[in-house]
């Protein structure tokens, strides 16, 4: 599974989960450590002022008490998304094109289950 968080700008860090890996909350609270590290690096203006927020969705990983504080620690501003807001998938706007222009003309064997 590739995790991918991007800003306006463009995308800020990328990542694949390990083969096998659970999406839980510990899992995911490590993965934030990395993006926090990362816009401290890509995104300093960002950083310094306290002006990033995230958005994620209402995942259990991401709602769970260790992710929750987490957040407050590292004083990272969460921008709530509301329960079956399909509407608010900034994938669908970002993400995904700039994905299918750099796919277009590709072509893709078959996946082996062996």
């Amino acid at each position: 599974m590739l995790m991918v968080f991007f800003d306006r700008h463009g995308i800020v860090q990328h990542e694949f989960a390990p083969e096998g890996q659970t999406v839980n909350a510990t899992f995911y609270v490590e993965v934030l450590k990395r993006l926090r590290d990362c816009v401290h690096r890509v995104r300093p203006e960002l950083w310094e002022g306290r002006r990033w927020i995230l958005q994620h969705d209402n995942a259990p990983a991401h709602s769970a008490l260790i992710m929750r504080e987490f957040l407050a620690r590292s004083s990272i501003t969460v921008l709530e998304h509301p329960p079956y807001s399909p509407d608010l998938a900034s994938c669908d706007f970002f993400l995904f094109p700039k994905c299918k222009l750099m796919l277009r003309g590709a072509a893709f064997g078959g996946c082996d289950d062996d």
